[in-house]
């Protein structure tokens, strides 16, 4: 095989990723027409498979960020094909991930392209690189909020609306999170090529446990609260109310059974 074909070839969009995408679509449109069914079905469907190319956009942004600033290694690691198995760890990227929206309708930071920061020069380009993740879980809340901040869901069913309000929630939360300059998350990332050495070599050691050390203070009710309020205020400012994403999360949790409450509401 040639460069130029081995090139193309490690960027190729993954068969994987178009399946997962075309579960998304399938879903979506079914729980648009109401031709599932069992609309939960389809929400859960829809709204986990979103999720996961979420996931997938996520860590694309990061390799071919890397890739412009000087790490072409990710090509080669299979990183920008969008095929989350390709990634280090799968499971942190993509099980966890899924878990915690079943268990707790929470977005947590999924992260496992391993980027060989060696390779890059400059600190703007580190930060870039870190950034780059989170900001894709920006601009899938914006198009997921679009039709409520631009008044546009006149003729939007209301499975449909439920669906969108909480995959909202799950990329506002999983943004949030992602920019906390907590050692082992992006924001840390983001702030690190402008520290020390002397405070990064001592952070350095904390990193693999920031994730678990975030969750261990959601668990505290007030910082949990807190940390929703925002939340809840970010997706008030884009047109998204309360009732949005709650039934959009019953709707979610199919297996609990139908929310006589979200069945009514208009």
């Amino acid at each position: 095989m040639t460069t130029a074909a081995s090139r193309r070839a490690e960027r190729q969009i993954s068969p994987v990723f178009v399946g997962i995408l075309a579960v998304a679509a399938v879903t979506g449109w079914a729980t648009w027409t109401g031709f599932a069914q069992q609309p939960g079905v389809a929400v859960f469907l829809f709204v986990t498979a979103a999720w996961i190319v979420s996931l997938c956009l996520h860590e694309y942004a990061h390799a071919r960020t890397a890739l412009h600033s000087g790490d072409i290694s990710v090509g080669a690691k299979g990183y920008l094909t969008l095929n989350p198995l390709k990634y280090t760890h799968a499971l942190l990227s993509i099980v966890l991930p899924v878990l915690f929206v079943i268990m707790g309708g929470i977005g947590l930071p999924g992260g496992a392209v391993f980027i060989e920061r060696g390779r890059i020069q400059g600190r703007w380009r580190h930060s870039l690189i870190s950034a780059a993740g989170p900001l894709t879980n920006v601009l899938f809340a914006a198009v997921c909020t679009a039709p409520f901040w631009l008044d546009a869901l006149d003729g939007v069913p209301r499975d449909f609306r439920y669906a969108l309000a909480f995959l909202a929630l799950l990329q506002v939360t999983a943004a949030i999170l992602n920019f906390l300059p907590v050692p082992g998350l992006d924001g840390y990332g983001v702030v690190e090529p402008w520290l020390s050495y002397n405070i990064r070599r001592q952070v350095e050691p904390f990193a693999p446990f920031g994730l678990l050390f975030v969750f261990a203070l959601l668990w505290i009710p007030a910082l949990n609260g807190a940390f929703f309020d925002v939340v809840d205020a970010v997706l008030r400012g884009l047109g998204i109310g309360d009732l949005d994403t709650y039934c959009g999360y019953e709707l979610y949790r199919f297996w609990l059974g139908t929310n006589e409450y979200c069945s009514v509401s208009p």
